[in-house]
């Protein structure tokens, strides 16, 4: 599991502002359900220009929930040139950091409050993302939105700018156009990102043998947690890189069912049996059927 600080979880478990505003002055809306998280984000002015009200609705993991939590009490009270000035940064050492694997979340947070304003200044559409400049297919992000974080957060890799935007973390068909971008944004210097080499953490297995390791990580690392609180998991088929599992109990019924799949199942097959696992649910599967 990820390590979050205690005022993570308590915006997670407490989120504040949650719901929707009558006839907000400004909405943004970012992030796909598709791809894990979304994030719509209203603010309500007051008659000297400050932000006198908002409310946020978001689909996605605990991180999510919090740092856009977190994002409405940094910017309640504040004019929107103020409001324009909070980081990413700002609301992850709000909630006293959070895991470099879960950037993404504030970023997501300060895209939606970036779309509100533009909404409510220039009459562009709550969602302004233009498909066509779309870099990473599986999850909608945006040569600009892949600029944006490598130039106010000092990126230099590939796998930074994944762990702040997910950009690269599906297929990784786009990782060379992240390269061109990083190289771009930083200058040809001794920044230069290099194409990663092939992962050599795992040594090469057979079938049985990724399925025997498969099986003995989530009996150690996962089940018993999903046990506590009324669920299970199976392991269904293993193809290559793709694992299919099966959520069952209380599992398969949880809103955070797509959570336990990413940030925790897919997490810990890296972490312990290879690097390029994808895991998915069995359902999802026969839906495509």
């Amino acid at each position: 599991m990820w390590d979050y600080t205690e005022k993570t979880l308590e915006h997670f478990h407490n989120p504040r502002n949650v719901g929707v505003i009558s006839k907000p002055d400004g909405t943004g809306e970012v992030g796909s359900m598709a791809c894990g998280d979304a994030l719509r984000l209203m603010f309500k002015l007051d008659d000297q220009g400050r932000i006198a009200d908002v409310k946020f609705q978001t689909f996605g993991c605990g991180s999510a929930i919090a740092s856009s939590s977190a994002l409405t009490e940094l910017i309640i009270g504040k004019t929107l040139e103020e409001a324009r000035q909070v980081t990413n940064q700002d609301i992850a050492d709000f909630l006293g950091g959070l895991p470099d694997q879960k950037m993404h979340c504030s970023v997501l947070g300060r895209d939606a409050l970036l779309a509100a304003i533009d909404n409510y200044e220039k009459g562009t559409p709550a969602d302004k993302k233009v498909d066509s400049d779309v870099v990473c297919n599986c999850f909608g992000v945006t040569s600009q939105e892949i600029e944006r974080v490598i130039s106010e957060n000092s990126l230099t890799s590939v796998e930074e700018v994944t762990n702040y935007t997910k950009a690269g973390g599906g297929c990784s068909n786009c990782h060379d156009d992240i390269r061109e971008i990083l190289n771009r944004v930083n200058g040809d210097t001794a920044k230069r990102e290099k194409p990663a080499k092939p992962a050599s953490k795992k040594k090469k297995m057979t079938t049985i043998q990724k399925i025997r390791l498969i099986e003995e990580t989530l009996d150690r690392e996962i089940r018993p947690s999903l046990q506590k609180d009324g669920g299970d998991i199976e392991l269904v088929d293993v193809d290559g890189s793709l694992v299919v599992v099966s959520l069952r109990g209380t599992c398969s019924q949880c809103r955070m069912a797509n959570f336990t799949l990413k940030d925790v199942v897919e997490s810990k097959l890296r972490e312990f049996v290879l690097e390029d696992i994808n895991v998915v649910e069995e359902s999802s599967l026969e839906d495509e059927e």
